[in-house]
């Protein structure tokens, strides 16, 4: 009788059991997951187009005072600056500080270079943000070494586009995803399986995916800062306190996750169309139709961290007769931004006079990013009304807020 079974011990070993006439052989493949990160990366492809930009301060991000920093180098970071701050404080804390306005197309290039370059050596990709990488190489440690491997591609990327990146390399994502950050700037580091947990001991609570500023103020509250108390608790304590997060939180805490590598292809585009019961030349009704669907499309292009440079308005009339008519804008997520350009373009569009039976939207040249919504444009005012309308619509669907001019 022969039996082949399937089972994993701590989340890094396949095991492959064959069992016949009473033996038994086990075979082990360890994982290997590398976590790749552009150091700084918008400020890095900038100061490829201006070499003079190198070693200074630098904010990227809305010029006037109401904006907000998408992106800082660090010399500015030593100043207290950082992401999603408004540009108005951080002007103040680093009056010396370079603003450049910042260009998604290029980012955007930059971002496709540094993916091309992964995806000819890599087996598995999966491309978690415009400057983010991970890799499944379990395997290749036979044939190459995966320390050796990982080393070389990063050399390559850094040659062929000039941009800083660091790793991180271990058992699985998470262990990878924080080595990254204490490698930086433009380093490596390996982190042996078995050494997990001795490695995250000793560092902040802060440096765990999924505690962010609330979680963490729970934490401190309770008198946890470092990884290491994290560990020596239960996890049932864990979930009495932050719910089945705190259970996901502790097992990242003692190095444990296997969730896997997953290949992503971008989506191009997304559209939504809308066909009336009855024709109408309503035009205030047509309107409200149009920014309630761009409403939903830019709070789903959020949600998946997307961004789009291209706007279509589609509109059939009643004899069937079809238009559409786009434009490029800025990268963006923003439905201000994105409704004020509909609307534009409708105005445009409608020129037969004639019912409409149907109209529509597309955005395509969609882009990943971590950026959730347009830092190059939106003033704070805006930012914190469309996160405050996004975590709305995360807890009770996405139809539950929605701007008036919709209604």
């Amino acid at each position: 009788m022969l039996s082949i079974s399937f089972d994993t011990i701590d989340n890094q070993f396949l095991i492959l059991i064959i069992t016949k006439v009473g033996f038994e052989i086990q075979f082990f493949m360890e994982r290997h997951i590398v976590h790749c990160d552009l150091d700084t990366f918008f400020v890095s492809v900038e100061r490829l187009q201006n070499s003079a930009l190198e070693g200074k301060p630098i904010l990227i991000g809305g010029s006037s005072d109401r904006g907000v920093v998408a992106s800082c180098s660090y010399e500015a970071r030593k100043f207290g600056i950082h992401s999603a701050m408004p540009m108005r404080m951080a002007r103040q804390l680093c009056p010396e500080a370079i603003l450049v306005r910042g260009d998604m197309d290029q980012y955007s290039k930059y971002s496709t270079m540094v993916t091309d370059v992964i995806e000819r050596k890599a087996p598995v990709v999966e491309k978690a943000s415009i400057d983010e990488h991970y890799l499944d190489i379990s395997g290749m440690d036979k044939y190459f070494g995966c320390w050796k491997w990982t080393q070389e591609l990063r050399q390559e990327i850094i040659r062929e586009t000039g941009l800083p990146i660091s790793f991180g390399l271990s058992a699985n994502k998470t262990v990878s995803k924080i080595a990254t950050g204490q490698a930086k700037p433009c380093g490596e580091l390996n982190i042996y399986a078995g050494n997990e947990k001795h490695f995250l001991a000793p560092l902040s609570i802060k440096k765990i995916p999924m505690v962010g500023e609330k979680t963490y103020t729970q934490l401190r509250n309770l008198g946890i800062s470092k990884i290491l108390t994290l560990q020596q608790m239960e996890a049932k304590t864990m979930q009495r306190v932050l719910g089945q997060n705190g259970v996901l939180i502790w097992r990242k805490a003692n190095g444990l996750d296997d969730s896997p590598v997953i290949p992503f292809r971008e989506q191009k585009s997304m559209s939504k169309e809308h066909t009336y019961e009855q024709d109408t030349i309503d035009m205030d009704k047509l309107k409200k139709t149009l920014v309630k669907m761009i409403d939903q499309m830019a709070f789903d292009l959020r949600a998946e961290g997307r961004l789009t440079s291209c706007l279509t308005i589609k509109i059939r009339y009643s004899n069937f007769e079809t238009f559409t008519k786009q434009v490029r804008v800025p990268i963006t997520a923003s439905e201000k931004v994105l409704t004020n350009k509909a609307l534009e373009l409708f105005e445009k569009l409608y020129a037969r006079r004639m019912l409409i039976r149907l109209i529509g939207v597309k955005f395509s040249e969609l882009v990943s990013g971590s950026y959730q919504t347009d830092l190059f444009n939106d003033a704070i005012t805006d930012l914190n009304l469309t996160t405050a309308m996004d975590k709305i619509r995360n807890r009770f669907g996405g139809l539950s807020v929605m701007r008036a001019a919709s209604l």
